[in-house]
């Protein structure tokens, strides 16, 4: 039980904040701890007056249907899930009657078209071959390092000196970087974000001079406590504009580093490793368009070989 002072007559909003202080803090990433307060606040701003006892399946499915005339489906399905826990928790405690949750009917927005910003090889190159790379570590060596590995910002923002194997060529992903809430190291983002990323030995033979003498625990690209996304993606922006190339985000160069790698025929398998992805699905899913593009290819392919053959 959340707490011995819910009744029927509590309201759902209430009960909700209560049963995310109890089982959720502490227990979850921030990142998705903030959802679910998010979701505390829909209920707030839709439901205000919705008491714990009028909870069935018509008020809840109208609950669900007022957030989808805002939300696309994929969204209000979040939404859905994240207020289903806690609702169960108070049918098992005797404060609902039966499941309202139960074929519950999930609408919402057609999503918009999600157009991926990345840069072709060519386009890569130019913008890597205009960054000032000195001796020491700057902005110019955080855009190429993440375009030569496509890992998260928050992944790049973490890495240490000993996280570098210069021996092997391999570059260790074990944390992040909490940025936007003051800084300090903080878990992956998944299990299958802990990784290692093979990296070439050019990369080696400069990373292993620009942090030779570095504290070997600290980040060798945050000197301040407080850094933004927003800052570094103007950096990139301005060095774009100075390459003549498309303008995109930190985020864009890993899917640049993605996008490249599934052109030039790396397994999918292998992408989703290197990216760190939970499963092939979420790779698949995001670089759908590069795929059926290959795939296009593969049918010409198959054409020409089978014409061969006659």
């Amino acid at each position: 039980m959340v707490t011995s002072k819910n009744t029927k007559e509590t309201l759902f909003c209430d009960y909700y904040r209560q049963w995310i202080s109890v089982y959720k803090e502490g227990a979850i990433r921030k990142v998705t701890l903030d959802k679910y307060y998010m979701t505390q606040q829909w209920i707030e701003k839709l439901a205000p007056d919705l008491r714990l006892c009028d909870l069935d399946r018509i008020n809840y499915q109208k609950l669900l249907n007022d957030y989808a005339l805002v939300h696309e489906r994929q969204t209000t399905m979040d939404f859905h899930h994240q207020l289903k826990g806690s609702i169960l928790d108070a049918v098992d405690e005797g404060l609902v009657e039966r499941d309202p949750t139960r074929k519950a009917i999930i609408k919402g927005r057609a999503p918009r078209e999600k157009k991926i910003k990345y840069l072709n090889q060519f386009e890569l190159h130019s913008l890597l071959s205009t960054l000032k790379l000195g001796d020491k570590i700057n902005w110019d060596w955080f855009i190429l390092l993440v375009a030569k590995t496509g890992m998260r910002f928050s992944e790049a923002l973490a890495l240490t000196p000993k996280d570098f194997d210069f021996a092997h060529q391999k570059l260790s992903i074990t944390k992040t970087w909490n940025y936007k809430d003051g800084g300090g190291f903080s878990p992956t983002k998944n299990k299958s974000s802990v990784r290692k990323i093979q990296i070439d030995w050019q990369t080696v033979i400069q990373f292993s001079e620009l942090v030779k003498g570095l504290d070997e625990d600290k980040p060798i690209f945050v000197n301040t406590e407080k850094i933004y996304n927003s800052t570094i993606n103007s950096v990139l922006s301005t060095r774009c504009k100075r390459a003549g190339v498309p303008e995109i985000s930190i985020h864009g160069l890993r899917h640049t580093h993605a996008s490249l790698l599934l052109f030039a025929g790396v397994s999918i398998a292998s992408v989703a490793r290197r990216l760190g992805h939970a499963s092939m699905t979420t790779t698949q899913k995001t670089y759908l368009h590069i795929i059926q593009e290959l795939e296009n290819q593969d049918v010409d392919l198959v054409m020409r070989s089978l014409s061969a053959l006659s």
